[in-house]
């Protein structure tokens, strides 16, 4: 069983609770979703998986992951709309929730007092390394937190910061290689850079979101203790 995933410990228990994946860009948090929610579908459990409409990255209705796993999903435009969509889910998943307002804590709340599984996904910080609310509140009332890694491309590093490298003011610009890169606190500048070196090819990005989450060497892959996984 991962440490990164709570196990579970029973089948008829109708107590719901709130998991947040977080961690920079390209460190493996939609690939986690995924594999859970894998999981959980392997142990006869009805999931339901929600995004918002602005991520179109990929598919319009579907969580892909930078190396092209996917499982199908309902874009909604506002948290709000989730509580009437999830029927008779036991788990329910959130994606790139850092695009949705300050609405996603109640409704997270609300749905685990419910006896859901709430598993919410999305970046803890922006490309200024400030926090990416509501991302932060999630993670206080959250029963699970698990903080992922990717790898700094300059140094190799365990990365924890998303380097926007495109000019742009606004805190929203969905992309991905194009538009950022992982980089641990060395390396990482608060503004927009413009790349010289040779850039990372997009395969190696997604290989490391699958395999790489730890960084390099030994660093350990997340924060996250060993904790109970579904009901």
């Amino acid at each position: 069983m991962s440490a990164l995933e709570p196990h579970i410990v029973d089948r008829d228990r109708t107590t719901g609770w709130i998991e947040v994946i977080c961690g920079s860009m390209f460190s493996g948090k939609t690939e986690e979703l995924i594999r859970r929610l894998r999981r959980a579908r392997i142990a006869r459990q009805h999931t339901e998986v929600f995004k918002p409409t602005l991520d179109a990255r990929y598919s319009d209705d579907e969580v892909v992951s930078h190396n092209e796993n996917s499982v199908t999903t309902t874009p909604v435009d506002a948290p709000t709309e989730i509580q009437g969509l999830v029927n008779e889910a036991d788990v329910v998943g959130i994606d790139e929730a850092q695009f949705f307002g300050d609405d996603l804590l109640p409704i997270s709340q609300a749905l685990a007092d419910e006896g859901h599984r709430v598993i919410v996904v999305g970046l803890d910080t922006d490309y200024r390394a400030e926090p990416f609310d509501p991302i932060p509140q999630l993670m206080a009332a959250a029963e699970h937190v698990t903080k992922l890694h990717a790898v700094c491309v300059v140094c190799g590093a365990p990365a924890n910061h998303s380097q926007r490298i495109v000019p742009g003011e606004g805190r929203v610009l969905v992309g991905a290689t194009e538009a950022y890169e992982p980089r641990c606190r060395q390396c990482f500048e608060p503004e927009p850079v413009t790349v010289t070196r040779p850039r990372p090819h997009t395969e190696a990005l997604r290989q490391v979101s699958e395999d790489g989450e730890e960084g390099a060497g030994d660093e350990p892959r997340s924060e996250e203790a060993t904790t109970p996984e579904a009901r």
